[in-house]
């Protein structure tokens, strides 16, 4: 057991270390080529950030396969499928689509039908869903047109879910390594546990995908100095669907001999395995839910689902007070519960205290959310570990130049107030128009909708 998870640790530090180092040249590179938007009223950032980080986390990807290739563990995964070659052949498509909208911000519809290719190319290629294991029927095999046709609809679902949520700094990477972790916790499983060769391929894209993450994450967190942009978010989501529908179309619940006994005894012994099929699913929950609801309430509005405001879920975090941050913390933390949750009841479903844990978690992240101005106070004999945020001694000098400014602000102007992270905000009455805050002007944007259609009034005006 040991060497496999070796392999798979060192495809995942190459994977990280290739996109962490490519990620400064890029960085250079879409500057000089003004691959980065200005500055917008609703924008949170004091400066226009390149974006095209999707260039290092491609080369992080080529890099994990070919890695993996010259490994001895993980070579037989090359030779005896075709599905990694049909990652990186949809990767690349999808990619490129990805890089020339950062640049030249291309029709929706393209992108669009860019997206439905990609998923086509890794079909033709083998990597698509063939049969669905069903509840008190068994396993379900489908016809060429229905494995194709929910191939491309969770991948094209996957890809938006996951630009949806890239609406701050670290958000979507972040998100999505923690859904990775899940996911390859789950298929190593399946693959080193029961003997399932056909879960390798996922496991090793699992690995792959966690390595994109973690070399893109420090460059990308707040304040971030590089977007991914749709070529990034594009991206990691094509990887993240590709391994879901690897495990989830292809590994034979029969091969894990849990039909054994009676009927009811067999229904009991799959339901582990019938719940990480919807796994994919709760590892994009969160994205997806705010993909729903985006369409509910731009179609409600009058307006075109594709159209960019600032409805989503992490800009509700920030309306009512949490810092961009703690946002982003939040959201890390309602990912991790979903994901590692339905893993951890897909390995003992018939355990109470998993479900006991997560209403305990449930509770308490429920709680972070109620307490937007609360700032944890590290012990004295702690503050040595601690950021410096953290300590009494900041947090007092913090508090004492907050009042400050906010006298100041009532002597100087009566119609400015203070906003979120200490941004400027104008009152009703003012004629100065509201800066939003927390809220990227790149990686907000869909997948498959323009970034901005808006005059410049409505830009400051409208909430976005």
């Amino acid at each position: 057991m040991g060497q496999p998870v070796r392999d798979y640790l060192l495809t995942l530090c190459v994977t990280a270390a290739v996109t962490y180092l490519l990620t400064g040249p890029v960085r250079k590179f879409a500057i000089a080529i003004g691959a980065m938007p200005a500055i917008r009223a609703r924008d949170v950032h004091r400066e226009p950030t390149p974006r095209l980080g999707g260039i290092a986390m491609f080369g992080g990807l080529c890099a994990g396969l070919i890695v993996a290739d010259h490994l001895f563990n993980l070579n037989g995964v090359f030779e005896l499928s075709n599905e990694p070659r049909a990652l990186l052949s949809g990767a690349a498509l999808i990619w490129l689509i990805g890089v020339l909208d950062d640049k030249f911000e291309i029709d929706a519809l393209i992108k669009l039908g860019g997206q439905m290719i990609a998923a086509a190319v890794m079909v033709i290629q083998g990597l698509t869903i063939l049969w669905l294991p069903i509840p008190g029927v068994g396993t379900v095999a489908l016809t060429q047109w229905q494995g194709t046709l929910l191939t491309v609809a969770l991948v094209v679902i996957t890809i938006n879910a996951v630009n949806f949520v890239d609406g701050l700094d670290g958000l979507a990477s972040g998100m999505v390594c923690i859904a990775a972790a899940a996911f390859f916790l789950y298929t190593y499983r399946l693959w080193y546990g029961y003997g399932i060769e056909a879960a390798a391929p996922a496991t090793l894209f699992a690995a792959i995908l966690m390595g994109m993450c973690l070399g893109f994450l420090p460059h990308n967190m707040h304040p971030a100095r590089i977007f991914m942009g749709d070529s990034g978010s594009m991206l990691i989501g094509l990887v993240l669907a590709a391994g879901a529908i690897s495990v989830t179309g292809q590994v034979d619940p029969d091969a894990m001999k849990l039909f054994e006994g009676s009927e009811r005894q067999a229904t009991h012994a799959m339901l582990p395995v019938f719940i990480p099929l919807l796994l994919p699913l709760t590892i994009i929950a969160i994205p997806a839910a705010d993909l729903v609801l985006a369409i509910v309430r731009r179609t409600w509005n009058g307006k075109s689902p594709f159209a960019a405001d600032r409805g989503h879920l992490h800009h509700r975090l920030l309306e009512i007070g949490h810092s961009h941050s703690r946002s982003v913390l939040i959201m890390y933390f309602w990912s991790a519960l979903i994901a590692f949750g339905a893993v951890g009841y897909s390995v003992h479903s018939a355990s109470l205290w998993i479900v006991l844990v997560i209403v305990g978690l449930s509770a308490v992240g429920l709680v972070l959310l109620l307490m937007p101005r609360f700032t944890p106070r590290a012990p004295r004999w702690a503050e040595g570990f601690v950021p410096p945020r953290y300590r009494r001694r900041a947090l007092d000098d913090t508090d004492d130049t907050d009042a400050a400014d906010d006298e100041g602000d009532a002597e100087g102007s009566p119609h400015a107030q203070q906003g979120p992270e200490g941004s400027r905000m104008a009152s009703p009455g003012s004629d100065c128009p509201p800066v939003s805050v927390g809220v990227s002007g790149v990686n907000g944007a869909t997948a498959v909708g323009p970034r901005s259609r808006f005059t410049d009034r409505d830009r400051a005006d409208s909430p976005r």
